[in-house]
């Protein structure tokens, strides 16, 4: 029988992690734009990647950019007004907790009540999820972060 190594853990995405990184930067610079690839130092990936991540904010009105010399991606509210679930739901696809793909067998009593029987308890979990997110801003993490590296937002460092 197969066992996963003890620090196995499941894939996930980290899109949601990164989106708050680079919404975060954007706070800490308190209205200055910053470049994909400034953003993609900071983040420590690859700048096109950070340009799908922005595209995804922006359709979410979470971010907006400005063209031209000292152009770049710029918070399209303020800080305060950017709710760490509207940042989860601008670049996460789908539920928190997948179910089954195809379907469990109904020919099995298992297969036929596991949905019934777990539903609750995902559900909870999901909206216990959501109220912590709902109740966090970026303006909080920037916070954090600024409190943490002591230093004073704005910042002008990456």
């Amino acid at each position: 029988m197969y066992t996963h190594p003890p620090d196995y853990k499941l894939p996930t995405s980290t899109r949601f992690v990164l989106a708050i990184h680079v919404l975060t930067s954007l706070a800490v610079t308190a209205g200055k734009p910053m470049r994909s690839e400034d953003l993609a130092f900071s983040v420590n990936t690859n700048a096109t990647f950070i340009r799908s991540l922005l595209s995804r904010l922006q359709e979410a009105g979470l971010t907006t950019s400005q063209l031209g010399v000292g152009g770049g991606a710029l918070l399209a509210k303020s800080p305060e007004e950017i709710r760490l679930l509207e940042v989860y739901r601008a670049v996460e696809n789908g539920e928190v907790f997948a179910l089954h793909r195809q379907g469990p067998n109904e020919a099995c009593v298992v297969g036929r009540n596991i949905q019934a029987a777990i539903g609750p308890v995902l559900n909870a979990a999901t909206n216990a999820l959501e109220g912590e997110l709902a109740s966090t801003t970026i303006a909080d993490v920037a916070n954090e972060v600024a409190r943490l590296g002591q230093f004073t937002i704005p910042w002008q460092g990456c």
